[in-house]
């Protein structure tokens, strides 16, 4: 059996809505021991409702930005053994929570458009050979930051569950309680943006620790591990 690699499968850099830059991202979960970290900056809707031009990964960019990610995956490897992998997070808000849905698409290659709709973007990022996580996926109760509540693949789970491949039941420092019992392999991350992201559960994967491997294990229902990290020290128990 393959040893279970150390996952972050869910990261934004500067390229998006995230604090830092792809390097520093990279150095950050490198430094840290992670085995793998994909990163998934954000794409919108061309109509999204609070859409800024430098919030997003657009078509005109993508080039320039799998270039970027594909250069410092060269970097991490060679320096901290890390496996960096692109990807991105397609990203349909809406001012009504119970039709906003995010998705990450891990391995993505190609430009996907949200502009699709749901189902269309989703089935275009399968298509192009990506692994698809339902991001946060709001149940009942509403996230704290109200904007961020994204409630679709709960209410339309029958119809939408085909063309996803996992979900997270763990995003930072929330839980989404009825994954647990949806049928369909969870995954946990820490969605992150800042530096104290690194720390939240994360996803430990069998798999080798190529690109080709992680994509074909994620789209497979295949049982992956979930477990807390701490990027803080854990004290040593007091001697008795």
């Amino acid at each position: 059996m393959e040893p279970a690699l150390l996952c972050e499968l869910h990261a934004h850099t500067t390229w998006s809505d995230g604090e830092l830059s792809l390097r520093e991202l990279v150095d950050l979960y490198g430094r840290a021991g992670f085995d793998v970290l994909s990163v998934t900056d954000h794409v919108l809707r061309s109509d999204d409702p609070w859409r800024l031009p430098e919030t997003c990964v657009r078509e005109e960019s993508f080039g320039s930005y799998l270039a970027d990610v594909e250069a410092e995956a060269e970097r991490a490897r060679a320096l901290y053994d890390l496996l960096v992998v692109p990807g991105l997070e397609v990203t349909h808000n809406h001012v009504e929570p119970d039709l906003a849905a995010h998705a990450v698409a891990v391995g993505l290659r190609e430009f996907v458009s949200p502009d699709e709709g749901l189902v269309g973007s989703l089935l275009a990022a399968r298509e192009a050979g990506a692994a698809l996580i339902a991001a946060h996926p709001h149940g009942p109760d509403a996230d704290p930051v109200p904007a961020r509540t994204t409630r679709r693949f709960w209410l339309e789970w029958e119809t939408l569950s085909p063309l996803v491949h996992r979900a997270e039941l763990f995003n930072g420092v929330d839980v989404y309680s009825w994954v647990a019992g949806a049928a369909v392999p969870p995954v946990a991350s820490g969605d992150s943006h800042a530096r104290e992201h690194l720390s939240s559960w994360k996803t430990l994967v069998p798999c080798a620790k190529h690109e080709e491997a992680l994509v074909a294990f994620l789209r497979s229902p295949g049982a992956a591990y979930l477990a807390p990290f701490s990027a803080e020290p854990v004290a040593e128990p007091a001697a008795a």
